[in-house]
């Protein structure tokens, strides 16, 4: 896959990214669960959807990465929150957790696209 290619469909997640937490949130509050999980199975819907329209790997390895990609970059977006570096520009760090998740899911996909056709090529 060409660089330009994988940089628009790395802007599209972004963006699904940064838009689809807020209506997340909201459906755990009306499902009554855990925002973590919530927000956890709704990036690995994403992720798959991501996988299966761009990367097209085997079925395994789809889902695979992607519940290991969501649940990753949740767990170290919440301890990056966690830490509170950006208290001064985002008081609740709810915008720091939402940032940091889209950029280190994207970061993720980059780093198993890389293994996968480094892999291929061998």
């Amino acid at each position: 896959m060409k660089p330009q290619i994988r940089i628009l469909i790395y802007s599209i997640l972004f963006f699904l990214y940064l838009s689809t937490t807020s209506l997340l949130l909201s459906l755990g509050e009306v499902l009554k669960t855990d925002p973590y999980i919530t927000l956890g199975c709704g990036f690995a819907v994403l992720n798959l959807m991501y996988t299966f329209f761009a990367l097209k790997w085997t079925l395994f390895l789809n889902i695979i990465c992607s519940i290991a990609i969501a649940a990753l970059s949740l767990f170290l977006a919440v301890q990056f929150a966690n830490l509170h570096l950006l208290v001064n520009y985002d008081p609740y760090l709810v915008k720091t957790a939402i940032f940091t998740n889209a950029i280190l899911s994207i970061l993720f996909w980059e780093i198993v696209y890389q293994i996968k056709s480094r892999l291929e090529l061998k």
